[in-house]
């Protein structure tokens, strides 16, 4: 299984049946293709939209409906358009149960850093500093490292995009939830040791006593 699935396959397990629920871009749009039966969550784009469905086949897109990467999608039977305002003012008021967003770096405190990368020219932060403070739930889906290198920090070194507001991290080796005293481990994926978890992570891991294998 490609390591992009296994992580959005995880990440669809978080939600719940109701949740109006935002996917950042990227890997994260992935996760609406694996919802659990059962489970229905309203997807909110902070473009300018509620009741995103899933992306149009070939030759079907309608270039006036994208998510807010600019990727065509399609609407739901109920779905409803807004202005900027009013859906900032749906992610500000606290009424997204859940955002689920890549980052660049997180640390042991919970801390983000999903927008700056040194040397290159980005268009900034987007919608990224609202989503993790006006969410009742933030949830990283990132790899686990970056060309070798950490992403799981004792301490982030890009300019953050919000302070202590993670929730939950979950990459391709396993899920970690940020704590007040510390990142702990709570799965881990089959085909890999604490070990080789630690060897990849800059922050140290307590290990959850009840550990258990990475549910996907």
């Amino acid at each position: 299984m490609d390591i992009r699935e296994r992580i959005a396959r995880r990440v669809a397990k978080e939600l719940s049946d109701g949740d109006i629920v935002n996917l950042g871009i990227g890997m994260p749009t992935m996760v609406s293709d694996f919802i659990p039966e059962g489970v229905e969550v309203i997807l909110q784009s902070e473009n300018g939209f509620i009741g995103m469905g899933a992306a149009p086949k070939e030759g079907e897109e309608d270039p006036d409906i994208v998510n807010a990467g600019g990727m065509p999608i399609t609407v739901k039977t109920g779905a409803s358009f807004f202005d900027s305002a009013v859906s900032f003012g749906i992610i500000r008021g606290g009424h997204v149960d859940a955002t689920i967003l890549g980052a660049l770096q997180v640390d042991e405190k919970g801390n983000l850093a999903s927008w700056m990368i040194p040397g290159k020219m980005v268009p900034g932060m987007g919608g990224a500093m609202d989503l993790v403070v006006g969410a009742k739930r933030v949830i990283i889906a990132m790899e686990h490292t970056a060309k070798g290198k950490p992403k799981i920090l004792k301490e982030c070194s890009l300019p953050l995009t919000a302070v202590g507001e993670v929730d939950l991290i979950v990459t391709e080796m396993g899920v970690i939830e940020p704590t007040e005293k510390g990142l702990v481990l709570k799965e881990i994926a089959e085909d890999v040791t604490v070990e080789d978890i630690q060897a990849v992570t800059e922050a140290n891991l307590m290990i959850d006593p009840n550990l258990k294998t990475m549910d996907i």
